[in-house]
């Protein structure tokens, strides 16, 4: 025997990890959840019904190319347009802190509220973690120092919804900037494709930011995504088997949608306008949510 790790072909991992490559989001997040489906270790969760098949779940590792690259959006996402530009502006925008309030029976956190303003016992001001990441860039885009991270141990080991997005890290390779989340648990079908979305629109942000401090063109570019638990959730496995169909069935243009095309910018002007008219509405009648419009009253 060699005694060399991993050349036992008897030598199985008791969590499947696997790491995918692509160019752009929509087919590396579709290669993703489909290896997992067939290859993932079965396991239980703390959301199952008495009921409920285990999860299919692994260790993943999804490396985007090219974040910007298209096609952007696979239209299997849950929700919709509306949905996926909410959680844009709550990520980068921040347009759901005021949701925070955990005394109230209100949100616990927002990625937003850790990441832009994270609170520290003992501290009086809030540690912009963003601004920090740009300004050391700014000095030295080389660095190797440019993180933020979301886990508050005095909060996070208690409650009931910790955050899975733990920390996230920049460095500029010549006009690019790379960029790298790690996640403790990511809900692989439902929501990892909309939190892929989000934060590489967070780290357009920071790139145009750090253009605006070197005077130069930083670009975004290779996005990397890491899960420790990579699932899907027993629960949702009939959904799951639908969109097995319709990848076997239709076109990959069909599956997907470019984000610069007339009609998906469209389909975002239209989102926003929503979006903004249901803050209002919020901030009007104090209830917390995306204001759903009766059959035929939708705002234009």
């Amino acid at each position: 025997m060699s005694g060399l790790a991993g050349t036992d072909p008897l030598i199985n991992p008791t969590l499947p990890s696997h790491h995918v490559i692509a160019q752009n989001v929509p087919q590396g997040w579709e290669e993703a959840v489909l290896w997992t489906w067939e290859n993932g270790a079965e396991i239980e969760t703390e959301y199952d019904k008495p009921d409920s098949p285990p999860s299919r779940d692994a260790d993943m590792t999804l490396i985007i190319t090219d974040a910007f690259s298209e096609p952007r959006i696979h239209k299997a996402f849950p929700g919709g347009m509306r949905d996926l530009e909410s959680y844009r502006q709550e990520v980068v925008d921040g347009i759901h802190d005021h949701w925070i309030g955990p005394d109230k029976g209100m949100w616990q956190y927002t990625y937003h509220e850790r990441l832009f303003a994270y609170k520290v016992p003992g501290i009086e001001e809030p540690i912009d973690q963003i601004g920090a990441i740009v300004n050391a860039l700014v000095k030295s885009p080389h660095t190797r120092r440019a993180q933020a991270t979301t886990w508050q141990p005095w909060n996070d080991l208690g409650i009931s919804d910790p955050a899975c997005l733990q920390r996230l890290w920049c460095r500029i390779f010549d006009d690019e900037l790379v960029m790298s989340v790690d996640i403790r648990s990511n809900d692989a079908f439902k929501a990892a494709l909309m939190n892929i979305f989000a934060f590489t629109e967070l780290q357009r942000y920071i790139a145009e930011r750090v253009s605006e401090g070197l005077g130069c063109i930083i670009r975004p570019g290779q996005y990397v995504h890491h899960a420790n638990s990579w699932h899907i959730y027993g629960d949702d496995f009939p959904e799951f088997k639908r969109f097995l169909d319709s990848v076997e069935k239709r076109a990959w243009e069909d599956r997907t949608m470019d984000s610069s095309s007339p009609d998906v910018k469209q389909m975002f002007k239209e989102a926003r306008a929503e979006v903004a008219l249901s803050l209002e509405i919020e901030r009007k009648t104090g209830k917390k949510g995306l204001y759903e419009w009766p059959a035929g009253s939708k705002p234009e």
